[in-house]
């Protein structure tokens, strides 16, 4: 299922805002980040593949209404410190009020076991640490302002078992963690922090993970498909573009902060 965010973004609702993605280059960064700009914002996009980030910039600007002079490109590792710190002093006069916390890696699907601990802090380094390096960067000039968002993207693996994918299931559930204390951070300085934990989404993420799983566990691909969709009341995938849709609404709600918005199709833990 997919839709037009031009038809469910509404023209200017984010105007005068700068909206910085984190992982903009493909999958949900690359579908937030049409959403924010199809409202109006200023969208700065940051990955670690400049041609990636500019085929998002390039679709932005393709679409009714696009500005590209309102997309600036800006490549980073952001799992690392030096790497997040240049890029705060390259956005110098940018006035960044929404970060969306996106970057991330599914890492291994394997028992622990056979996990090393350099794929482990991979996993980590690019889930949660991206996420405290984002805000340690960005989150004083909000302050300053007295005003901003936050969105991080966790998942619903961070509330519900995975079996083989305990690195990525634990650094999800850290990125909740830290997003509701953050919350009490930020809060009374005029900033609300949000997670937004999407389900499995269709796309190339969950082909490759799909794949993994299958080989793991000597099924099928459409085998390990049906295992993830059978756990949801739904019983489907979820669109990246509904995610981007939600992190849209997520902002049309000003009272809301130190919150989870689960869009999972219905995914609920077993009792």
């Amino acid at each position: 299922m997919t839709t037009d965010l031009a038809a469910t973004a509404r023209p200017g609702e984010l105007a005068g805002r700068t909206a910085l993605v984190t992982g903009a280059g493909n999958g949900l960064g690359r579908a937030i980040a049409l959403a924010l700009a199809g409202a109006g914002a200023r969208v700065i996009l940051t990955g670690r593949t400049a041609g990636t980030l500019r085929e998002t910039a390039d679709l932005i600007a393709r679409r009714p209404g696009g500005d590209a002079a309102a997309v600036r490109v800006a490549p980073a590792d952001v799992s690392a410190p030096e790497p997040v710190d240049a890029l705060r002093e390259s956005l110098h006069g940018e006035d960044v009020d929404l970060l969306v916390n996106n970057a991330g890696n599914g890492g291994p699907v394997r028992p622990i076991t056979d996990i090393a601990p350099a794929e482990w802090d991979e996993v980590f380094g690019a889930n949660v640490r991206s996420v405290y390096l984002m805000c340690r960067a960005f989150l004083p000039a909000m302050y300053q302002r007295g005003s901003g968002d936050v969105i991080n993207v966790a998942s619903v693996t961070g509330k519900r078992p995975l079996p083989r994918r305990t690195p990525y299931a634990a650094s999800k559930m850290a990125v909740l963690g830290l997003t509701r204390t953050l919350a009490f951070e930020a809060g009374p300085r005029g900033v609300r922090v949000n997670s937004l934990s999407p389900g499995p989404c269709r796309g190339e993420r969950m082909t490759r993970n799909f794949t993994a799983e299958a080989a793991a566990t000597g099924t099928s691909y459409a085998a390990a498909e049906e295992a993830f969709v059978s756990r949801a009341a739904l019983h489907r995938l979820v669109e990246e573009d509904e995610v981007a849709r939600a992190a849209l609404a997520m902002l049309r709600m000003p009272g809301l902060c130190g919150a989870d918005i689960d869009l999972s199709a219905g995914m609920i833990a077993p009792a």
